[in-house]
């Protein structure tokens, strides 16, 4: 049973019959696969912080019951279509990936190998010291790689088989890469359907990229308020991309190394919420973030690895139902939708935080791309959903096609 912050309790509800006997199969054949736990993340504690009662984080799906009161917890996003491409596609669904070994190990898991074989999809590790043209076939290309050479040995490749799916493009991805870019895409929003749940915008920011001592006066410039989180510019999944700080006072702003975006710290209840997008699913988990600050706490850089870690290793979360309200699901979705046309992007996750006191404001902080899908419940089914949505979707095109071919040949039998 899944714990609410808010204090009340909501039912744990199974999606469907399907979702049971995949659980009996996963049961009685996971124990012929080797197991490859999830990597640990150490989060370093926050000094000077005023500690509080520590609660779990709830983990919640947004799913397709419209009821404005709450959201079932355990609930799967199926597509539409799922349960029609299990029964009807005999083809076997080969998924290349191409991931670092530490995002291999947490992403393939045994689980969900067993439920991809259960549907027909085999996932299969690209081998990155040979040429991409000699691997394959693939029906899919998953990949989270950097550099110049894998981008245009995968450019390449998809220039030849344009009829492979290619998650996601190098192009989109790009976009959130780089965290002054990615938050811009945000801010040229306009969620006009969604004005009454809620506004979405981000936090005001400043880039960084000179002298570090000219630091401050180019924070007293901007009018920036104290304190700020200062984050890499380059977000590009290593650890020196997550290394980030909060700057209490504009004496230690000479301190830090650009290039930095600055953003100014907003107090959030100590929680935030994580939305995950694989395609059209949308998924939120309660994480604790860090707590507010009301009054300076001290002088200095205070550095931790991630905001969604900070306060929970720190033990400092002390939440009360209008802080762990979950945002409205219409305004999620639809910032999901957009998002998604924005970036070009079906994989990616959301750090979206409300400011204190104003009930509906709500910012987004962060963007990632392939964020760790490991820690989303039920992963292995949405993900491997998410495949077979794509199967069919590529599958329906080729129809549409061979009907259109027959149809001109038709017109032009009666033209003689």
């Amino acid at each position: 049973m899944k714990h609410r912050t808010d204090g009340q309790s909501s039912p744990l509800t199974v999606a469907d019959s399907h979702l049971q006997t995949s659980r009996r199969l996963i049961e009685s054949q996971q124990h012929s696969l080797q197991h490859r736990g999830a990597p640990g993340e150490s989060g370093q504690s926050l000094r000077n912080y005023k500690r509080g009662p520590r609660s779990k984080p709830e983990e919640v799906e947004v799913g397709q019951d419209k009821s404005p009161k709450s959201v079932p917890l355990g609930k799967r996003d199926v597509p539409k279509q799922a349960s029609h491409i299990m029964a009807s596609n005999t083809k076997k669904i080969t998924v290349g990936y191409a991931l670092t070994s530490k995002k291999t190990k947490s992403f393939i898991q045994p689980k969900l190998e067993v439920i991809a074989r259960n549907k027909g999809i085999v996932f299969v590790p690209i081998d990155r010291n040979r040429p991409l043209e000699e691997q394959g076939p693939f029906d899919v290309i998953l990949h989270k790689i950097t550099g110049k050479e894998w981008r245009q040995q995968l450019e390449e490749f998809k220039r030849r088989h344009p009829d492979v799916i290619v998650l996601d493009p190098p192009d989109a991805i790009q976009h959130v890469r780089n965290r002054q870019s990615m938050l811009q895409k945000v801010a040229e929003l306009n969620l006009k359907d969604c004005g009454a749940l809620g506004q979405v915008g981000i936090p005001r920011q400043l880039v960084v990229t000179g002298d570090p001592s000219a630091i401050p006066d180019v924070v007293a410039k901007a009018g920036l308020r104290l304190p700020l989180v200062a984050k890499p510019l380059v977000a590009d999944g290593t650890a020196k991309s997550h290394a980030m700080s909060l700057a209490f006072d504009e004496f230690c702003l000479t301190e830090l190394d650009p290039p930095l975006v600055l953003q100014e710290f907003v107090n959030h209840g100590g929680l935030l919420f994580k939305v995950y997008i694989v395609g059209d699913s949308v998924k939120v988990v309660r994480r604790f973030s860090l707590p507010d600050v009301h009054e300076p706490v001290g002088n200095g850089v205070i550095p931790f690895p991630r905001v969604s870690n900070a306060a929970a290793s720190a033990d400092g979360a002390d939440l009360d139902p209008e802080v762990s309200e979950l945002p409205p699901r219409k305004l999620l979705e639809s910032l999901a939708r957009e998002l998604r046309r924005k970036l070009g992007l079906r994989l990616f996750n959301l750090d979206i935080i409300r400011e204190g006191g104003t009930g509906n404001h709500y910012y987004v902080i962060d963007i990632n791309y392939f964020p760790g899908y490991g820690k989303m419940p039920d992963y292995e089914y949405i993900f491997t959903d998410f495949l077979l949505s794509l199967a069919q979707r590529k599958e329906e095109k080729v129809n549409a096609g061979i009907q259109g071919s027959k149809a001109q040949l038709l017109d032009g039998f009666k033209d003689k």
